[in-house]
């Protein structure tokens, strides 16, 4: 019994002894986290401060929030990974288990805008168009990309948000070859049914039908080419309404049924207030512009600075079997549609055919200040299913005129009319070849002096005014201004 009663005593002893140590540790009881946010490099480096200075054991673990956007190591060191904002949070290691946190931004990674994207093959450009959305921008990188189907771009932009499909700046020009492409009226090669589309420097090339068929409503096509296609080069119809065409060109477009296959065409079903700007056609197998009219009437449409040239020959130089008009304005099945067009500063020159065609179009039409030369009749207006109205003003034909008739007329101060003799000595040039001469950096057209008026000319201030720029009294006759 006395022995057993010496081990409790003595236990009772050694827990007091120990009780004591334990109360002379010392704990953390704060810390204080520095550092800074990371605004360039990737890395920032983490402090804490613990306190009380005398705290037995100052070890930290260190955690981050969103290790996607950051990462942060054991001595404190933060690695991003890319923009955004984490949480860094320092705890104690001892028993105290006190926390500290601080807010870290990173914002030194570039941003690229997720609806932007740069291609460089056929495979992303398909994927990029597939998720393009309003205010998405696709960059092509030169080169030739070649496509054995039709492309359909479907989605559409808003007014303030365009969708831009665009070639590279500073590169040559992205290619889309078609060429695998057999001929077949469901073998185009862009179809746009979207809308505030920006489509920008890129070649269209050998679709086995349009090149770029229009169906979608206020949309830019600017600076492209669309190149022996069989059928047209660029085609509106369905509706499309209020698109621009701006500094294109379309050539060597033909099909084998000798029939189809124009420069440009707003025709069938297309709706009303398409815009062509500095365009130019040349060797297309039919017209260089058709506006002939099924399913829709009474739409107007507007051609500005633009060339037709030498349409109805082929590229070889041979003369085709199509209608090689230069400005077909509109003509219909039933010989009663109405294709209104106003044409402003347009030449018509070595077409086959007409330069300013009526065919069977019902509706009026608006000449200002046009050149025409050496086509089979520069301008070719007749009685037979008349135009409503037409009107010329201040526009040249070097060489017989051709006939200039509708149901009502205003045709006055032209370069046949008022006594006025016009012959080669008028032009500085007569070499139609110029037009097709490589356009500016910008897209615009090249600088040419074909046409262009000598400073003897009789057409010089023989003009009236019609809301067009001019310098001296009066405006001058013919595309170009004398200066």
């Amino acid at each position: 019994m006395k022995y057993i009663c010496f081990l409790f005593v003595f236990y009772l002893l050694a827990c007091s002894k120990d009780e004591v140590k334990a109360d002379d540790i010392i704990y953390v009881n704060s810390i204080t986290i520095s550092g800074s946010n990371i605004t360039t490099g990737t890395t920032s480096q983490m402090i804490a401060s613990v306190l009380p200075i005398n705290a037995i054991n100052k070890g930290i673990s260190w955690k981050s929030s969103d290790t996607t956007i950051a990462e942060i190591s054991s001595a404190g060191l933060i690695t991003a990974n890319k923009n955004g904002e984490i949480t860094i949070t320092a705890t104690a290691i001892d028993k105290s288990s006190v926390v500290a946190t601080k807010n870290i931004i990173i914002s030194s990674f570039t941003t690229i805008p997720s609806n932007q994207y740069t291609v460089s093959t056929v495979a992303e450009l398909i994927s990029a168009i597939a998720k393009a959305q309003a205010g998405a921008t696709i960059v092509m990188n030169e080169g030739t990309y070649v496509i054995n189907s039709k492309i359909i771009l479907s989605a559409s932009g808003t007014s303030d948000n365009l969708i831009t499909l665009i070639g590279q700046v500073n590169q040559n020009r992205p290619k889309l070859d078609f060429s695998a492409m057999t001929e077949n009226a469901s073998n185009q090669g862009i179809i746009l049914t979207g809308s505030y589309w920006h489509i920008k420097g890129i070649d269209i090339y050998k679709a086995g039908d349009n090149g770029l068929e229009l169906k979608g409503n206020n949309n830019t096509i600017e600076f492209c080419t669309f190149s022996e296609c069989s059928d047209t080069g660029l085609q509106i119809d369905s509706g499309a309404s209020n698109n621009t065409i701006l500094n294109c060109d379309s050539f060597f477009n033909a099909d084998t049924t000798l029939e189809n296959a124009d420069g440009f065409a707003c025709k069938l079903s297309a709706g009303t207030g398409n815009k062509f700007i500095g365009c130019r056609t040349w060797q297309n197998l039919d017209d260089g512009w058709d506006g002939y009219l099924r399913g829709t009437d009474n739409i107007t449409t507007t051609y500005q600075n633009c060339w037709a040239v030498k349409n109805g020959y082929l590229k070889n130089g041979t003369k085709g079997a199509g209608d090689g008009n230069g400005f077909k304005t509109g003509g219909s099945d039933d010989k009663l549609l109405k294709h209104n067009a106003v044409y402003k500063n347009c030449i018509a020159a070595g077409n086959v055919s007409d330069g300013f065609d009526h065919n069977s179009n019902r509706g009026n039409i608006v000449i200002y200040n046009c050149s025409a030369y050496s086509n089979g009749k520069n301008y070719s207006f007749s009685n037979t299913n008349p135009l409503a109205k037409l009107i010329i003003k201040n526009s040249c034909s070097l060489g017989a005129y051709g006939t200039t008739n509708a149901t009502l007329t205003d045709v006055t101060n032209n370069s046949w009319q008022n006594g006025i003799v016009t012959d080669t000595n008028d032009f500085k040039s007569i070499d139609y070849n110029q037009l097709l001469a490589p356009r500016k950096a910008d897209g615009s057209l090249p600088d040419v002096t074909f046409l262009n008026l000598n400073s003897g000319s009789d057409l010089i201030d023989k003009g009236i005014d019609v809301g067009l720029p001019f310098t001296g009294n009066a405006p001058d006759l013919g595309a170009f201004e004398f200066n």
